[in-house]
This record gives C-alpha cells, structure tokens and sequence, in this order.
C-alpha cells in the first residue's frame, strides 16, 4: 500500500473530499448572487467589490464545511452508510465495498493535492519570470520622464517611491512589485507616443499601486491554486480582474480630465499586449478585456452581462446535481438491540470522550466483549436503560461513562446522559442528524441480521468487530471450508479447513495498517469467533 493509498483511506482525507464537493454547489450559488449584482449595478468599484466578497465568501463557506465534517475522534472508526457484500464467489479475495462514497470522496484529497501543487509550481514560474523581467533587459528612463513620474504620482496620492524603466522583455505597460513597485514601459512606448497619452497608461499603472492591486493579484492567485478546480471561482476571478482594470481606468480619467485621450491611448497599446497567458503575470494596463474597457470609457453598453445569468444557473444546476448523484445512499437501517434503546438527540456540546488506543492486534481481539462489559445494574434501573448500557453501547463507551451513568439515580439524568453521549459523538453538530448515532444502530441492526446464530448477532465476534470497526475493506470468506491452500505467510501446502473469512481493514487507528482477523467456525454451527492462530481454521491440527 502506498502513502497515498493510505491518505485515501483515512476519515480526513473524506472530509476534504466531503468538503470539495460541498464546494461545488457553494461556489455556484455565491457565483449565482454575484451575477445577480452585476446584472443591477454598473459602477465599476461597486461591481469590484461585490466580486471581491464573493471570493471570499466561497473561502469563508469552504472553511466552515471543512470544519462541519472534519472528523471528530469518536468517529476514526466509522465508514458511514457502506455494509460488505455477500461472500465471494469461489472463496477468493473480494471487495466488497465497491466503489462506495466513502472511497470516492477519499481519492479527492491526493487529486486534489496534486492539482494545487501543479498551480502553485506554475505560480513560482510566473513569480520568476516577474523577478526576472523586473532585472533584465531594462534601462533607466529619461530623467525627465522620472521627474514626471513623480509628479503624477503626486497626484495620484502614491506615498511610496515608484521607478520608471523601459525594458525590451515587456510587451505592455506593467506594475512589478508592492513593497518598492516599479513600472515597466515597453522600449520605444515613451518616445512612440504622444506624451499626454503616454502620462494617460502612468496614471492607470500609479492607480494600480494606490489601490495596492499587485498584492492584492498575488492573494487573488493563492486563492485560484486552491480552488483550481472551480469554474465559479475562475469566473469570479475573471470579473474581479476586468473590474478592477476599470476602476484604474476610472481614476485616469478622472486625473486626465479626458477619457477619449485616455481611450485613444488604450488602442495605442493593443498592439503590444502580452501573448502569455500561461503566467500569473503582475497587474498591469492590458488587463481584462481592452475593447470593452474602451466600449464602457466612450459610453457604450458592451452587453457583458447578457449571457452570464444562464451560464451561473447552468453551473449551478450541474453542481447541485453531481453533488447528489455522489452524495445520494439509502437511508441506513436503525435497529436497537432492545425495544426502546432508541432516544433522540439534543444540541448540548461536550467534548468528545476518545477511546483508549490498541497497542496490538491480540489486544483487537481481547478487548471490549459484551459478556466482560455487561455490568450489574442498580436495581431500580429500568430495563431500556439496562439495554441502552450493556446492550447497544457496551462496544463504544467508555469504563469512565458507564460507571457515571450506572451511579445515576433518575430517569431525567439518564436521559440527559443518553442525549449528551451521543451530541459528543455527533460528526455534524448543530444539524438534524447524527450521524454516528445513525450508522451504529444500522450496524447493530447489520449485524443481527448476517452473523446471529445461536447468540444474537451483536454478541458475536463478527458482530463486535463490525460494530466498532465498520465494514472491513476486503473479505476472504470460505463458508464451506474443505481443501485449503495455505499461502506462504501460514507455511504452504495443503490442508482441510473447517468454515472460515479473513476480514481486512485498510487502516484501525491505534492498531495499525493491513489489519487482517480471522474468524473461524469450527462447530461448523455459523457460530464464529475470532481467531489470532491460523491453524485453528485446520481441520486436520491437533492442538496439544
């Protein structure tokens, strides 16, 4: 099994995929209102701005998913809603899980590791070729050009010392750097056009540094290598830079007095636009869409919202969707060992109680058997009670609860603590379900039904392993027993076995990895009990 195997298998790696495709419909529907502002307001800072919330409304809704199904310590052993198939054919080795949802949500989270590593390594190149183009090939301007700079500056409320240098690298105008910004004009721009023009595309990248726009782009990047696998996001992405090149062109305006000098020296510069897109390049005068910001600036109506409603809601209604289509499991089975054992939830938050860990598989085997944990009752402890502790929870509570809930003296405290025990389980606090509480009745009730003989099934030692443990993620079963070939690892050759199954878990924690028990029937009775000796399946062996 590889690392990343493991990682897959593992609650946390389910809540970050849990977390991801809740994400989803999240981000559509934020996406969704967005759509719904834009399509009303008109001024570009309003419209920035809303985008800007927008963003991190998904970062913010993201955040508050992942810490909703982030597992809890009561929940490492629990593998929601998946129960194993029946045995398989020809007594091989079989999953019988398939493909469940736990396993699909798990491989999200290396997917989507890997994914946001491959961004991030392309955000380095970008942030390189940055470094590179601030220091390369360049040259100092005039020093009138300098001085002028800094007169614009001025008056654009620009504090920090900005320097002017041509380069033979840039295709455009651009703004490198937060802390000692520096603007680079393409070689041959200052002396290829008007100067008016040319203090125009100055006052746009000055408008960039006043708004502090470069560190807010490196932010707004961090943001994508995250959420790289987000439509929404990447729209949003889109408006935000579009809307933030119009209130830079705004301000120009504002400080030239003239938006057509200022247009015109926008459509002097759509020849020079950079052609790489691949790079997470610095703001700079060439973002967005330059025929539209030259269609708003003269007055007329681009019509870019006309197709952005349909495409969000289509967005929307596909995430919604596919988030059912993965989410969607039958509504699991609740089955108390004992009529009236069942009690309803309350919204009180204590700690979560977390069970001592294993120091070994023998001790897997060993520890927690319904007859060692059935403790005597007060007498006056009413019968659902005695069930509830000794019965449905004697597996998973801890010698600490049962001592507190036996030296109760009321049904009013016994309720409470029957709430309480489970609201410190519950993954999802605050919600209607509990989901703990639903999966341990559905394996009681799982296991009442395939492994009862001449005990119920709860009691037996399949039924224990499976009620802490959950379904196991492979099983070897031989219901018939007979000819055997032993594999290496039990000493080879060929024997006679009584009816047996081989249970594997990927991961117990506290245990360790590859956990295999097995358990063998040698009454030939369907009564079978865990076994840490291979021989004891032999048919043939002889103990001494």
């Amino acid at each position: 099994m590889t690392g990343v195997e493991y990682w897959a298998g593992t609650p946390v790696a389910a809540a970050i995929g849990r977390t991801l495709l809740h994400s989803l419909w999240e981000g559509a529907a934020v996406a969704l209102m967005l759509a719904m502002v834009l399509a009303s307001v008109r001024r570009p800072l309003a419209r920035y701005a809303a985008a800007c919330i927008a963003m991190l409304a998904i970062v913010a809704a993201i955040g508050v998913t992942l810490a909703v199904v982030w597992p809890q310590p009561a929940m490492r052993f629990a593998f929601p809603h998946a129960a194993p198939a029946g045995p398989a054919a020809g007594g091989g080795l079989a999953s019988p899980m398939g493909a469940k949802p736990a396993d699909v949500l798990g491989w999200l989270a290396p997917l989507w590791a890997a994914g946001v590593v491959l961004f991030y390594l392309r955000g380095a190149a970008g942030w390189i070729a940055a470094r590179r183009l601030r220091r390369a090939g360049v040259c100092s301007v005039a020093a009138f050009w300098q001085e002028r700079v800094e007169q614009l500056a001025a008056r654009m409320r620009v504090t920090k010392a900005v320097a002017l240098l041509e380069s033979a690298l840039a295709e455009a105008p651009v703004v490198i750097g937060h802390l000692r910004p520096v603007v680079l004009v393409p070689a041959g721009l200052l002396a290829g056009l008007p100067a008016a023009q040319v203090e125009a595309i100055l006052l746009h990248e000055l408008a960039h540094i006043r708004r502090r726009d470069y560190l807010v782009n490196l932010v707004q990047a961090a943001v994508e290598g995250i959420l790289f696998y987000h439509p929404a996001v990447w729209w949003i992405s889109g408006v935000m830079r579009a809307e933030r090149e119009n209130c830079c062109d705004d301000l120009a305006v504002a400080a030239t007095g003239s938006p057509r000098e200022y247009a015109s020296a926008l459509m002097a510069i759509e020849g020079m636009r950079a052609a790489d897109g691949w790079l997470i390049t610095p703001v700079a005068a060439t973002g967005g869409s330059l025929m539209k910001r030259v269609a708003r600036l003269l007055g007329r109506r681009s019509g870019r919202d006309g197709v952005v409603m349909p495409a969000v809601a289509a967005v929307l209604t596909l995430a919604v969707a596919a988030a059912v289509a993965v989410q969607g499991r039958p509504a699991p089975v609740r089955q108390a060992v004992d009529a009236g054992a069942a009690v309803e939830k309350t919204v009180v938050r204590t700690p979560v109680v977390k069970a001592p860990a294993v120091e070994s598989p023998k001790k897997l085997m060993a520890q927690n058997t319904a007859p060692e944990r059935q403790s005597a009752a007060p007498p006056d402890l009413p019968e659902t009670y005695k069930a509830w502790i000794n019965n449905d929870v004697v597996y998973i509570s801890s010698d600490a609860e049962r001592k507190a809930f036996l030296e109760l003296t009321t049904d009013e405290e016994r309720q409470k603590f029957v709430e309480q025990f489970w609201e410190r389980r519950d993954p999802t606090p605050g919600t209607i379900e509990n989901e703990m509480k639903e999966e341990h009745y559905r394996r009681i009730g799982y296991a009442n039904e395939h492994f009862a003989s001449t005990v119920p099934g709860w009691k037996t030692d399949r039924g224990r392993i499976y009620i802490q443990y959950g379904p196991p993620d492979e099983i070897e079963t031989h219901p018939g027993g007979g000819h055997y070939v032993r594999p290496a690892a039990e000493g080879g050759g060929e024997t006679q076995t009584y009816p047996f199954e081989q249970w594997r878990y990927r991961f117990i924690d506290g245990v360790g990895r590859d956990i295999i028990i097995e358990f063998v029937d040698p009454c030939m009775c369907g009564e079978y009990h865990m076994t840490m000796d291979p021989n004891e399946k032999d048919a043939l062996f002889k103990p001494k």
